[in-house]
């Protein structure tokens, strides 16, 4: 409390003194007053309105409507008492605000800015009552002034959200006379309101902090392994599958050896089970989907890399958490959550289409599955979600590109830092099994040596103890787009064909070996009366670099029709529209020929990076026939080492075929039209200490010499050309070595050499002097000019040839 009186003059003063007009309001009570130049935030939310009221023993100033008593309004109610003089007038102003009420409130964090004055005056115009309602930003402040004419021994200020009392107050006619102040500032949350700087700790396994910005923030209060059930924090066990890992419980890592179905965590009432499926190698299988069943609920959820089932209905999840008798379902960024409550445990299940985290709050007991009491794969084996001869073995070639002993140094990051922050709350060992197991069997494709880390980060991320951005800038793993909204079908998977693409769907390996052999895209041709049909498989296309999209038959308005589930794409002709076919008479049989063709790539601009595909099918008019060309690409990588001057150094120009640059690309490397190329270009002898490489620009000729006619431009200024979004340059002007990538492609209407080109030059490290500066499309905004050793740029040449 302070005296009011004294601060009302002051600002009154200071208003005159600024010269500021007030705006002011005057009506015969009830009324509306319009706070839109001063608002008030009232414990927690804003207001632009005031509606005043009063009666012989009260003054009302309420948010949401005029006062009635019973109704859940948010207001202020002051004791007020009739004047002795007449009617009575209300007067409102607005005037600027000054300082010296942080002396008395001292958890205002934010200084005043306006005041709104509301007075009420008898019908001889001398103040009877006067309130204050300050906006300190997301706080406010009332203060109470009373004058002679006011009757009451004392002034009642009860402060009200949704009809309820949040403080209560009596002032001394004595202490108003003179001004008193008070907050009425907090927070809202639930319906539920918080005094402002104040702490709530009546939950048992979390706290409700108010903070001066009117936001009410809730802190659990379990620690990193505990998670709260039925009201106190218990003991969180976490069970995480990966690829073909699982690690159980106890930490245990066992290794799932087939295609098959699995229990992974069994107990009353509830099981959830793996299934697993292989990807690019038939030798190693990845968790595919995750099924979760409540026998007693008559409950089954199927969850997919891209569908949620319920009992067999496609269901429509978002970040709310929809619930289905017992069990709440959500959708966001990290995946599908499922919820599930029983008698003596919460289990969380979350699937990202790659890996699964099971977590059992208040697990004292041993449960039974591959998460918990193992009883072995055969025990555990689900014939219900089991293929038919999932559980036989295949031997694929091994992988020459596979270094192990890189893949486990990779594996090792998990001990370091930003991960090591968290291995004293999860032991990474068994994480880093399951990575090495998993990146010594499989090459590195599908984004795997990052998402075999993920794994432990999405733990560690949940202890508070790392943060994910951390890790993905230490080890140059960026976020991977979501295949939540893929649909792939079962005989594909979702993957990105490299860090940072879009999703798409590749073809398993099984099915993928079914026209290895006969190196055909799909089906044979289907004749049937005077009518032929090829169904080729859009992910067998795509491997090899094929847009099923762009293929067409003689008559280009004649494409593929794509079938919605199984993405099997159709192209079909008949006698009544013969799409371009060919008829011919031969040894009295009608032959219908027809060919399925790449789009004409003259007009699709200067480069192209698919695949020319020409397949003839016909069809006799009782017998079948098909015939498929196929067209590869193949190249070479040129290491040039350059001696310039006194500073002497070498300088190397090298292309990779994964992003870990562990794949260089040799003489007879057999490269894919649209396959992703890393190209390094790096030093040796020069200090990093002091001198950063810059690439000015790169570009691509069909012919060996730079000026070639036929030019490509990848790298403009140090940046990535703008319009052509594969292309990607990292660490340009940041140190002694530099990595960009793209999409190959092949020159429209040349099939020979193609010739990559660059101009490099050293710059003298200072702060980001060398550093191109590109904006978010990769233009280029401001060219390195100054610093540079060597005034002429370095230009250094690297081929493929077909």
């Amino acid at each position: 409390m302070t005296n009011m009186f004294g601060f009302v003059l002051y600002l009154a003063a200071l208003s005159l003194l600024t010269g500021s007009e007030a705006v002011s309001q005057t009506f015969i009570s009830p009324g509306e007053v319009n706070i839109t130049t001063c608002p008030i935030s009232y414990y927690g939310q804003r207001y632009e309105k005031v509606f005043v009221s009063l009666d012989a023993n009260r003054f009302a100033f309420c948010f949401g409507g005029a006062f009635s008593a019973g109704l859940p309004n948010s207001c202020i109610l002051l004791s007020g008492g009739s004047a002795d003089r007449g009617e009575l007038e209300v007067f409102s102003r607005v005037i600027p605000f000054g300082s010296g009420v942080h002396k008395v409130l001292p958890d205002l964090e934010s200084t005043g800015e306006c005041v709104n004055v509301i007075a009420l005056k008898d019908n001889k115009e001398a103040e009877i009552q006067q309130v204050e309602l300050g906006n300190f930003g997301a706080q406010a402040v009332l203060g109470i002034k009373t004058f002679p004419g006011y009757t009451r021994a004392d002034v009642e200020a009860d402060s009200q959200v949704n009809g309820q009392t949040v403080s209560k107050k009596t002032f001394q006619t004595s202490e108003t006379s003179n001004g008193v102040i008070t907050d009425i500032s907090g927070c809202r949350l639930s319906g539920t309101v918080f005094k402002a700087n104040t702490t709530d700790d009546s939950e048992i396994c979390s706290m409700v902090t108010c903070g001066p910005d009117g936001v009410a923030k809730v802190v659990s209060k379990c620690g990193p392994m505990q998670s709260c059930h039925k009201g106190s924090c218990v003991p969180s066990s976490s069970c995480t599958v990966v690829a073909s890992a699982v690690i159980s419980f106890s930490g245990k890592v066992l290794k799932v050896p087939d295609r098959c179905g699995y229990t992974l965590l069994s107990m009353p009432g509830l099981k959830v089970h793996g299934v697993f499926r292989e990807r690019q190698r038939k030798d190693v299988s990845f968790l595919d989907h995750v099924i979760v069943k409540l026998d007693g609920e008559g409950i089954e959820i199927s969850v997919k890399q891209s569908r949620v089932r319920l009992n067999g209905n496609v269901l429509e999840l978002n970040a709310t958490a929809q619930e289905f008798r017992g069990v709440q379902l959500s959708k966001d960024l990290t995946g599908v959550k499922v919820k599930i409550f029983t008698s003596s445990h919460t289990v969380h299940v979350l699937f990202d289409g790659d890996k699964a985290l099971i977590r059992v709050s208040g697990l004292t007991a041993a449960v039974q599955g591959l998460c918990g009491d193992w009883r072995g794969f055969s025990g555990d084996k689900v014939a219900e979600f089991s293929s038919r001869g999932c559980e036989v073995k295949h031997e694929d070639p091994a992988d020459t590109s596979i270094d192990c002993e890189a893949a486990k140094k990779w594996c090792s990051h998990l001990k370091q830092a930003p991960f090591s922050a968290c291995n004293k709350l999860i032991d990474p060992e068994p994480f880093i099994t399951a990575c090495s197991n998993t990146l010594c069997k499989y090459p590195a494709k599908d984004g795997l040596q990052c998402k075999s880390l993920e794994a432990y980060a999405m733990l560690c991320s949940q202890t508070g103890s790392l943060k994910m951005e951390e890790w993905r800038k230490t080890t140059h793993c960026s976020a991977q787009r979501s295949c939540q909204d893929t649909f792939c079908s079962d005989h594909e998977f979702c993957s990105q064909k490299y860090s940072g693409a879009r999703p798409r769907c590749l073809c398993r390996a099984l099915f993928a070996s079914k026209y290895s052999s006969d190196n055909t895209y799909g089906e044979p041709t289907v004749c049937k009366h005077k009518s032929a049909s090829v169904s080729l498989a859009k992910c067998l296309l795509a491997d090899h670099g094929i847009d099923s999209s762009i293929l067409h038959l003689n008559d280009q308005a004649c494409r593929g029709q794509e079938d919605e589930e199984t993405h099997m794409v159709t192209f079909s002709f008949n006698s009544s529209n013969t799409c371009g076919t060919v008829i011919k008479v031969n040894d009295s049989r009608i032959i219908y020929k027809n060919t399925i063709m790449t789009q004409n790539i003259s007009t699709d601009g200067k480069v192209y990076r698919h695949d020319m595909l020409h397949i003839d099918f016909s069809c006799f008019f009782t017998q079948p026939g098909t015939k498929s060309m196929a067209v590869r690409l193949k190249q070479s990588s040129v290491d040039q080492r350059i001696t310039s001057g006194a500073w002497r150094y070498n300088l190397t120009m090298r292309g990779y075929t994964d992003p870990m640059l562990s794949s260089p690309i040799e003489s007879g490397t057999g490269v894919q039209l649209d396959e992703r190329i890393w190209v390094q270009l790096k030093t040796e002898g020069l200090d990093e200490n002091l001198i950063n490489l810059v690439a000015q620009s790169c570009w691509a000729t069909s012919q060996p010499s730079p000026s070639g006619m036929l030019k490509y431009d990848l790298v403009i200024n140090g940046c990535p050309n703008p319009v052509d979004g594969t292309v990607e340059v990292v660490n340009n002007g940041m140190g002694t070595y530099i990595v960009f990538s793209f999409d190959s492609f092949q020159f429209s209407g040349k099939t020979g050499d193609v010739y990559l080109h660059c101009k490099l030059q050293l710059c003298v490290k200072e702060g980001d002097r060398c550093v191109p500066r590109c904006n978010q499309h990769g233009r280029w905004r401001r060219s390195v000019t100054s610093g540079y050793l060597d005034e002429n740029p370095v230009l250094i040449t690297m081929g493929w040839t077909s």
